[in-house]
């Protein structure tokens, strides 16, 4: 399976992200470096897509998937769709309801099978939920000291509105499919769409 290797905080600073977008509590030590080049049009657009493929953890392939899917939807802009649909990735879930400091983390228990879909167990990390969904840790992990873990460091972590958490028990519940505004990542989604457009 392939995979971006690229340490995190250095991503962080190239494409000027707060790394806390990740999960990440660490702030790079090193400022950021000012170059006086000014970025082009292109340039701009390219940085948007690299910080919104490097927040989810997707590969450009199934990034531009997402891209097609979003174009063809009936309701609603691409750019908007676009990441509606990837904030509606089975990891990134796990990752907001809190039950993974960071969505590789989160996509690594989607693999190993920790999770179930309204009570079937999916390892898929891109698997889409739906508005209803109740997405749950299996009960015979519950107890692993991994979620205590865990736990310590997102349970002051604030919840979108659109999930519903239940931390004693693991278990998170899909309110709602979120809108635009619900969804915190600082990316121009319309940027995106001119580049694709091209």
């Amino acid at each position: 399976m392939a995979r971006d290797m690229s340490p995190v905080l250095k991503r962080c600073r190239s494409l000027g992200i707060d790394p806390q977008y990740l999960g990440i509590d660490k702030k790079s030590k090193r400022n950021p470096q000012r170059s006086n080049r000014k970025l082009s049009e292109y340039g701009l657009q390219l940085r948007e897509k690299q910080k919104a493929k490097f927040i989810y953890g997707v590969l450009e392939k199934p990034f531009r998937n997402y891209f097609e899917k979003a174009s063809k939807l009936k309701y609603g802009t691409t750019g908007e769709n676009l990441i509606i649909s990837l904030e509606l990735r089975l990891d990134n879930i796990i990752f907001r309801l809190g039950f993974a400091r960071t969505r590789k983390e989160a996509r690594q228990i989607v693999d190993h099978k920790h999770v179930t879909v309204n009570g079937k167990t999916v390892n898929i990390p891109s698997y889409s939920v739906k508005a209803g969904d109740v997405i749950e840790i299996r009960e015979k992990y519950k107890s692993a000291q991994r979620y205590k873990d865990v736990l310590e460091v997102t349970g002051g972590r604030i919840v979108p509105d659109w999930l519903e958490a239940d931390q004693e028990n693991l278990k998170g519940v899909v309110k709602a499919i979120p809108s635009r505004e619900e969804i915190d990542v600082p990316v121009d989604e319309v940027l995106i769409v001119e580049l694709y457009s091209k």
